[in-house]
C-alpha cells in the first residue's frame, strides 16, 4: 500500500520545488491537482464527530486487484463513461489492458475497456503508441510484436504507473511518458517524448483488439490535418456475434503549434507506406494489422516534444465519433479534461462520507477504491446504440447481471437513484425491441447467460425502492412490470443469451436435468432453477406494489419452487450429519445426483462447472454446498429443511472450516450474513470481517478474483458499512461497520441518512473478536425492533441510526415476531410494501 501512497501523493502535489525532487513520473508537466486538507473535528463522542472530505478521489487507489485474477481497469474514465482509455500489455490476464506486472509488456493505449471481466479479453479498441526514433518512416516498428516494449521499472520491481479518477499515467522504456484523461465518448492522450526524438511518431492501430479477430478494417487520413478515421468489425468476448466500432483521431502540440505531420502514411502489418492515405479492406479472413502512422514536427525549445491526441469513439460511424471529440474537448485542455473528471468522481463519492477517526488509513482506502469501481460499469452508450433509434437511456457492458444484482444495484439505490433510473429505462427499451431484458451484455451483443434472467432482481430492486418517484424518474411501472412478464413467461429462441427456459420452468416448476430443448444448451439445471425461483420473488414484490394480487400469488408460488431440488436423502460424503442438497433431477421426478463436493476445493475429481456444453452436473461455479444456501426469499424455510437452528448453524461453520466457501465468486456473497437467520449475527459479524481481513487489501493483488464489473468491489462496500443487501426488498441486514459514522446522501429524497457506531474503539486486524458487535439500535432516538435488519424507510427519511457495540459476540437479533429478517414462510414478504 505505500507505494501506491507515495505514487499518489507525487502525482497530487502542486508544481513546486519538492515536487522537482521526485525522479518518477511527477519530473514532467503534470496536471496541477492538490489534495485539500481532510479536516476532522472530534469530540469524546463519536456521535458529534463532524468529518469534511473535499477530495475523496485522493483515497482511490485504482491500481488494487490490476494483477493476479482481479482484472481491474486502472484508466481513466468518467462515471459510467463509455470511453475507457489505458494501457495494454501483452498478459494473459489482460481482460482490462492492464495489468501490475512490471515484466509484461506495454503495447498500447487503448480507447475501450471493461473491469473486472472474465472470459475472453473484450474490446482494447484502437490503440495508439508512442515512437520516439526510427531510422526512417518505412523502418518504423508498427505491428504490435515488433513495436511493444516495457515499461520503466521502479526499485521495487514495480511499473513506473500512476493513476487516479480521471488520470493514467506510465513512463515507457523508451523515455516515452504517457498520461491519459477522459470525457464521455472521447479520450485525450499526452505523449511527452524524451529531447532526443527529433522525430517523434504516433501509431494508430485500427485493427489489434482484446480478441485479436478483427474484419473488415477501413482507415482514413487526412494529409491537409492529420486526421486519422477508420473501424472494423470486432468479436464479441464471451459469445456470439460481431459489433462495429470507429474512430477519429486528431493531433496538436502541446506547447508548440503545428498545422499538419511532417510525414504520414497507413501501415500493413510491420510496413509502413508513406504518403498513403486510404484502406479498406474487405476479405471476411483478414488477419493482418493495419493502420496510421504520424511524423510530427519537435518542439523548437529543443527540451521535450509533447503530442496531444485527442480520439473520439462511436458504435455508429467515424463521423459521430469525430462530432463526439468536437463536441467534448473542442480545446485540447487536458488539464482541464482531467479537473472535469475528477470533479465528477468527486461529486459521487461525496455521496457516503466516513468518519476516519480511529481507523486504518488502509481501510478507508479500501473502501473509497471499492466504491469507486461500481460505478465504472455498465457505461452509457446513449447515442450511440446501432441497432434501433431511441429517445431513452442505452446503456452496455452489462457483464453480467448475474455478477451485479446482488450487491451492485442494491449499493446503487443508497446514493444514485437517478443514474440508477437511467439504467433501468434501457434495460427496458432493450426488452422492448429484443423481446427480453438484458443478462449479459457487452459492445451492443447479447453474452452468455450465467444464471437466471437477472435483470429482473435488478428491476424488481428499483422499483421496490422507488416506487413512489419512478414516474418523477422517467420509469412507466407498465413498462417496467411487462418487461418483467415477458421473462418469467415467454421462452426465446435462444435462452443461452436472453430470457429464461420457461417452457420447462412452469411445466415442471423446475429444470430437469434430462430434457434437452434445442433453444439453449442442457447444464446449470439447479442453479438455474434456484435463480429462477428468486427472479419469481422479485416480480411479486413489484405485483405487491402494483396490487396485482393473482399475481403476487403466483409468482411467490414459483418463488417457492427451490424446494422442488432439495434431496433431504443426500448427505455430505464423509460427513452424514449434514443432510439434504440441492440436485439434478429428472422430469419423471426421479433424483439425479451431483456429489455435493462438485466444483469445490475438496472435489475428488477437481471438476469445473462454468459454461461447457457437456456440463451435466447441474450447477455454474459454485458447488452443490453452496448452492444449497441459495434461498435469499426464503431462507427460514432452509433453516428447517436443514433440521433447525443448531444444524444451520453446523451446516453454515463446516463451510466456512472445509473451504467450501468461495469468496472468488458471487454464489457464496450472502453465506457469511445467513447466522442473522438463526438469531446469531455476531457470528456473521465475526464471519465477514474475517472474510475482508483474509480476501481484500490495498496491493496491486489486493483482490481475490475478478472485479466482475464492481460486483466485488460493492460486496467490500456493504461489508465495510457493516450491512448485506437483500435485492428487490426494503431490508439490508445489518452487522457492525468499519467506522465510527457513515453518512448516506440520496440526492433524489435531498436527505443525509447517518449510520453512528457507539463505543466504536477500532477493527481488529484479523477480523476476530473487537468491540464490534451489535447490542441495540435507535433510530431517531427511539428503540427499533431488530439488531438485524434496517428498513429502507430510513434512508428515505434521513433518519439518525446509532448502533450500541460490545464485545459480546452472543447478542441476539432481539425479541419479538419481527426481530429476525423476513422470509416468506414466515410471512415476511406479505400484504403491502
Amino acid at each position: 500500500m505505500a507505494r501506491w501512497l507515495v505514487i499518489l501523493s507525487a502525482l497530487f502535489l502542486s508544481a513546486d520545488s519538492s515536487a522537482q525532487s521526485h525522479t518518477r513520473l511527477a519530473t514532467h508537466s503534470r496536471p496541477k491537482l492538490t489534495v485539500r486538507s481532510q479536516t476532522d473535528t472530534a469530540s469524546s463522542s463519536p456521535a458529534n464527530t463532524t468529518i469534511i472530505y473535499s477530495d475523496r478521489a485522493s483515497y482511490v487507489n485504482v491500481f488494487i486487484g490490476t494483477t493476479n485474477g482481479g482484472h481491474v481497469f486502472p484508466g481513466a474514465t468518467l462515471p459510467h463513461g463509455m470511453v475507457k482509455v489505458g494501457l495494454d500489455t501483452d498478459s494473459p490476464g489482460n481482460q482490462a489492458g492492464y495489468d501490475a506486472d512490471a515484466t509484461f509488456n506495454a503495447t498500447g493505449f487503448s480507447q475501450l475497456h471493461d473491469s473486472g471481466t472474465g472470459g475472453g479479453t473484450p474490446l482494447s479498441n484502437f490503440k495508439l503508441w508512442p515512437l520516439p526514433e526510427c531510422d526512417s518512416f518505412a523502418s518504423c516498428n508498427t505491428s504490435l510484436l515488433t513495436r511493444k516494449t516495457l515499461r520503466k521499472v521502479l526499485p521495487d520491481g514495480s511499473p513506473d504507473d500512476a493513476g487516479s479518477p480521471g488520470y493514467f499515467a506510465t513512463n515507457l522504456s523508451t523515455g516515452v511518458q504517457v498520461e491519459l484523461t477522459a470525457s464521455g465518448r472521447t479520450a485525450l492522450h499526452r505523449y511527452t517524448f524524451p529531447p532526443s526524438s527529433r522525430e517523434p511518431r504516433i501509431v494508430v492501430d485500427i485493427t489489434n483488439d482484446g480478441m485479436d479477430n478483427t474484419t473488415a478494417p477501413v482507415v482514413n487520413i487526412n494529409p491537409t490535418t492529420g486526421r486519422v478515421t477508420g473501424g472494423g468489425s470486432f468479436a464479441s468476448a464471451f459469445g456470439p456475434g460481431r459489433y462495429k466500432v470507429y474512430t477519429c483521431v486528431d493531433f496538436k502540440g502541446d506547447g508548440h503549434d503545428f498545422k499538419a505531420p511532417t510525414e504520414y502514411g497507413l501501415w500493413l502489418g510491420n510496413t509502413p507506406v508513406q504518403n498513403s492515405t486510404q484502406a479498406n479492406q474487405l476479405n471476411s479472413g483478414f488477419a493482418s494489422e493495419m493502420g496510421a502512422l504520424m511524423t510530427f514536427p519537435p518542439s523548437p525549445n529543443y527540451i521535450h516534444t509533447t503530442i496531444l491526441a485527442r480520439v473520439g469513439v462511436s458504435f455508429i460511424s467515424s463521423g459521430q465519433a469525430c462530432a463526439n471529440a468536437e463536441s467534448e474537448i473542442p480545446d485540447f485542455n487536458f488539464d482541464k479534461t482531467v479537473a472535469t473528471a475528477r470533479e465528477a468522481w468527486n461529486e459521487l463519492l461525496s455521496r457516503i462520507q466516513v468518519d476516519t477517526q480511529g481507523v486504518d488509513k488502509e481501510i478507508t482506502e479500501l473502501f473509497y477504491s471499492s466504491f469507486y469501481r461500481t460505478h465504472i460499469s455498465p457505461a452509457d452508450y446513449t447515442g450511440e446504440n446501432p441497432k434501433w433509434n431511441s429517445t431513452e437511456p442505452y446503456y452496455d457492458s452489462f457483464y453480467c447481471n448475474w455478477d451485479t444484482y446482488r450487491t451492485l444495484y442494491p449499493l446503487m439505490s443508497l446514493h444514485d437513484p437517478e443514474v440508477f433510473a437511467r439504467i433501468v429505462r434501457g434495460m427496458i427499451n432493450i426488452q422492448q425491441h429484443e423481446g427480453w431484458l438484458p443478462e449479459c451484455r457487452d459492445a451492443t451483443l447479447q453474452q452468455w447467460v450465467q444464471g437466471g434472467s437477472n435483470g429482473d432482481p435488478i428491476l424488481g430492486e428499483f422499483f421496490v425502492k422507488f416506487y413512489e418517484h419512478a414516474s418523477a424518474l422517467n420509469v412507466s411501472a407498465h413498462s417496467l412490470y411487462i418487461a418483467l412478464l415477458a421473462d418469467a413467461e415467454k421462452q426465446p429462441h435462444d435462452w443461452d443469451l436472453q430470457g429464461r427456459q420457461t417452457t420447462a420452468w412452469k411445466k415442471y416448476n423446475f429444470i430437469p436435468s434430462d430434457i434437452d430443448d434445442l433453444g439453449g444448451t442442457a447444464t446449470r439445471q439447479v442453479s438455474r432453477t434456484l435463480e429462477y425461483s428468486f427472479d419469481d420473488f422479485s416480480i411479486s414484490q413489484v405485483a405487491r406494489i402494483l396490487n396485482k394480487t393473482n399475481d403476487v400469488a403466483k409468482y411467490q408460488a414459483r418463488a417457492g419452487n427451490f424446494i422442488n431440488v432439495w434431496n433431504e436423502k443426500v448427505t455430505l460424503p464423509g460427513n452424514s450429519s449434514i443432510k439434504g442438497m440441492m440436485q439434478p433431477r429428472f422430469a419423471d421426478g426421479q433424483w439425479n445426483y451431483t456429489d455435493p463436493r462438485h466444483c469445490s476445493v475438496n472435489d475428488p475429481l477437481h471438476s469445473t462447472c462454468y459454461l461447457d456444453p457437456t456440463n451435466i452436473d447441474g450447477f455454474y461455479e459454485s458447488s452443490p454446498m453452496v448452492y444449497s444456501q441459495y434461498v435469499p426469499q426464503d431462507t427460514a424455510k432452509l433453516i428447517s429443511l436443514q433440521g433447525g437452528n443448531e444444524s444451520f448453524i453446523n451446516r453454515l461453520n463446516l463451510i466456512f472450516d472445509q473451504n467450501y466457501f468461495d469468496v472468488t465468486d458471487e454464489p457464496s456473497q450472502q453465506i457469511p450474513f445467513m447466522y442473522h437467520y438463526v438469531n446469531r449475527p455476531g457470528l456473521s459479524t465475526r464471519r465477514s470481517r474475517m472474510i475482508m481481513a483474509e480476501s481484500y487489501n490495498t496491493t496491486v493483488s489486493g483482490l481475490p478474483g475478478n472485479d466482475d464489473s464492481g460486483a466485488m468491489g460493492s460486496y467490500a462496500v456493504f461489508y465495510l458499512l457493516g450491512m448485506y443487501p437483500l435485492p428487490a426488498t426494503r431490508q439490508y441486514l445489518l452487522a457492525s461497520p468499519y467506522f465510527p459514522k457513515v453518512t448516506f446522501y440520496n440526492p433524489l429524497f435531498n436527505t443525509t441518512t447517518t449510520i453512528i457506531a457507539k463505543n466504536f474503539t477500532g477493527n481488529p486486524h484479523n477480523g476476530v473478536g473487537g468491540t464490534v458487535f451489535v447490542k441495540s439500535v435507535t433510530i431517531d432516538g427511539k428503540s427499533w425492533h431488530s439488531n438485524c435488519y434496517l428498513d429502507w424507510d430510513v434512508f428515505i427519511k434521513g433518519s439518525t441510526v446509532e448502533l450500541e457495540l460490545t464485545d459480546d459476540i452472543n447478542n441476539t437479533c432481539g425479541e419479538g415476531p419481527h426481530a429476525l429478517p423476513p422470509s416468506l414462510s414466515t410471512g415476511g414478504y406479505s400484504g403491502s410494501i
